[in-house]
């Protein structure tokens, strides 16, 4: 479809919403996307006509919701082009899946000495959870750096690579910064030495066409509520080569084979990893989260977005005072920055009453934050939805809050 946005736009019902009576402007999902009302229906209809706990049952109802549940599994293979249906794995979020791979992979291929690296410009969820586990086995975290610019500096890697490192974590784009980071040339380089790469693919995912197969990630994580669908869902994909050698990571109901005091045996792929009942109308919710963004075009979605990255850092740049922090060459649509004299929290407090939706604070992502030596910042993100229409009203009300300063 060509890009109406004035359609796309009538997809979501809270756009209509007032907010301290004024047009709501939601400049903040790269935090959590709105939901498009295909996605509310969807779950609804579920809800009303065919919801029954899925593989388990005899009966109509949870034979439905399981066909339903395993198609929305196939868009998602289809849709980051994986070579098996048995490589995607549903989890809570991001965050889990992270967690998932820190987990068990490290619980298999890491022993007392290893090493992890990890960009400097990774979010908490991309850092704790290789921590912990490097914590309980003895590993060593090593740090990716980035420049003032906000590009990693790969040019480094090679040097950081060892005969004991076991695992990269990167994210695609960064929350903070915007930076499209170049995964493809970091796994080609892990892949020399015959290291595994994760990507975070949470900030990546609603607005860049991705092919794990051609990226050749190991693994790669993203979450539905970025994506236009329910939040409470996640997607790890893994090669099956790692999955199959990865022990699982919950135990419980569905994961499982055969039980008996004397031992368990394990089910096979992807439900070694889907311990108990998942979010199921989530997932066949996101089925249709994932049939717009297919409908709209990938490609249409990033063009809209970058024009309105463009836009607005051009409006930004004329503020006196005005600080942006990353300007990569190549950015996805997030723009974070201070403005000299104005504290982020009160700017975001009173760009709310506006009607303006945004984020202040670290991003959860203090090392980004100590790399600039800043204790926060404001950031706007942009989505499917929004237009320089509201990039104008939001300049207007930036120069208002100025001026009180």
């Amino acid at each position: 479809m060509a890009y109406n946005i004035d359609e796309i736009r009538s997809f979501f019902p809270v756009l209509k919403k007032e907010v301290y009576n004024k047009p709501l402007i939601y400049f903040d999902s790269a935090a959590s996307s709105q939901k498009p009302f295909q996605v509310l229906k969807k779950e609804e209809e579920l809800h009303n006509d065919h919801y029954g706990n899925i593989h388990r049952g005899a009966h109509f109802m949870a034979d439905k919701a399981t066909q339903e549940f395993e198609d929305v599994r196939e868009q998602v293979r289809a849709f980051i082009n994986a070579a098996s249906r048995r490589e995607i794995i549903f989890t809570k979020g991001t965050t889990e899946s992270i967690n998932l791979v820190a987990s068990s992979f490290c619980e298999r291929f890491v022993k007392a000495g290893d090493e992890i690296i990890v960009s400097e410009m990774e979010h908490h969820a991309n850092i704790v959870p290789w921590q912990l586990a490097a914590g309980r086995k003895g590993a060593k975290i090593v740090k990716l750096p980035f420049n003032d610019l906000g590009v990693l500096e790969i040019e480094k890697l090679p040097s950081l690579i060892n005969e004991k490192t076991k695992l990269i974590a990167v994210a695609h784009v960064s929350n903070v910064l915007g930076t499209i980071n170049p995964v493809k040339e970091i796994i080609e380089l892990a892949h020399q030495s015959k290291v595994a790469v994760l990507v975070d693919g949470a900030q990546a995912s609603p607005h860049i066409s991705i092919d794990v197969q051609e990226l050749d990630a190991d693994f790669y994580v993203f979450s539905a509520h970025k994506m236009y669908g329910p939040n409470g869902v996640g997607i790890l994909y893994g090669k099956e080569k790692w999955l199959e050698e990865m022990p699982p990571y919950q135990g419980g109901g569905e994961m499982i084979s055969e039980v008996s005091f004397e031992g368990t045996t394990f089910n096979e792929l992807p439900y070694k990893f889907e311990a108990g009942t998942p979010h199921i109308s989530g997932v066949i919710a996101f089925g249709a989260a994932l049939g717009l963004m297919n409908k709209i075009g990938l490609e249409n979605m990033a063009a809209w977005e970058h024009s309105l990255l463009v836009y607005a850092t051009q409006k930004l740049k004329e503020i006196e005072g005005m600080k942006i922090y990353g300007e990569a060459p190549r950015k996805s649509g997030v723009i974070s920055f201070n403005i000299e004299g104005i504290h982020s929290y009160d700017l975001g407090m009173l760009l709310d009453k506006m009607g303006i939706a945004l984020r202040t604070g670290h991003l959860c992502a203090d090392t980004v934050m100590a790399h600039y030596g800043i204790q926060g910042c404001v950031r706007i993100s942009f989505g499917i939805y929004n237009t320089k229409d509201e990039i104008d009203v939001f300049m207007a009300a930036l120069n208002k809050v100025k001026m009180m300063f």
